[in-house]
């Protein structure tokens, strides 16, 4: 019994400490998600972290298995359950195809696209290069005797991270997400952003996603555009005039509370 009352107390404890937390959420910042792409992980994203933290944002970087559109979305739904109240949430290249599928979580208020897919309802990651040139770095992909796709030393090096120092994306290929072949053909089944309000940052030397498909994918979901002049991973080799766009997409957010 008096374990048992000693218990009531802490429970009240714990109660208030969840109520205060709702209440500052409600008066913070919206939370952001990001959703890395192929041949990384969640620390391709960590020079812009640091830039939203300093202004109060609370961050999420999702880890991606990178088996499938389903794994990948049901593993963002998890960080955005998490998420104590409104979100914008990120996505690099394959993880603009996720955030197109698990964008319509009621938690999410605005898309940042990142050098990414954006693909129709019912449109695979695969088709979206239909009618653009290929890229260069496209040849620098091999598939393993598992169905994983890899990006060689060189394609790191020339194609996907062409303006960081070799040492780092010497780290960049040791350390590389290889993703399932098969989800590049796995179909969204809903597009978020013709409902939510999105950014769009251009990568204008991208050698893996032809800026042209980019161009065309931030005018045709409506999303407002800003151009940087880098490779495929403006969020490393720009990380603030990254970070910013994602900042005017919170703040936006802000406005509309």
């Amino acid at each position: 019994m008096k374990a048992f009352k000693q218990i009531i107390p802490l429970s009240l404890a714990l109660a208030s400490t969840f109520v205060a937390s709702g209440i500052q959420a409600d008066d913070a910042h919206p939370s952001v998600v990001i959703v890395h792409g192929a041949f990384a992980d969640g620390s391709d994203w960590a020079k812009v972290v640091p830039f939203l933290q300093a202004e109060g944002v609370e961050v999420t970087v999702v880890q991606n298995p990178l088996t499938s559109l389903a794994d990948d979305v049901a593993a963002t739904e998890r960080a955005l359950n998490n998420q104590q109240g409104e979100v914008v949430l990120v996505g690099h290249s394959w993880g603009g195809t996720v955030i197109s599928e698990a964008g319509q979580h009621g938690k999410v208020s605005a898309l940042v696209y990142v050098a990414a897919f954006a693909p129709d309802a019912g449109q695979a990651s695969g088709e979206q290069g239909e009618g653009f040139p290929t890229p260069s770095g496209i040849s620098q992909l091999i598939t393993d005797s598992n169905g994983y796709i890899y990006l060689t030393p060189e394609g790191m090096t020339n194609d996907f991270a062409q303006d960081l120092p070799t040492e780092q994306t010497a780290v960049m290929t040791a350390t590389q997400g290889p993703i399932k072949a098969s989800a590049f053909d796995d179909r969204t089944t809903v597009a978020a952003w013709e409902s939510k309000p999105s950014w769009y940052v251009l990568a204008a030397n991208d050698r893996m996603i032809h800026p042209e498909l980019q161009r065309a994918a931030a005018k045709r979901i409506g999303a407002k555009l800003s151009e940087l002049p880098t490779s495929h991973v403006p969020q490393q080799s720009r990380p603030a005039e990254v970070a910013e766009v994602i900042l005017e997409a919170v703040r936006s957010v802000d406005e509309q509370r």
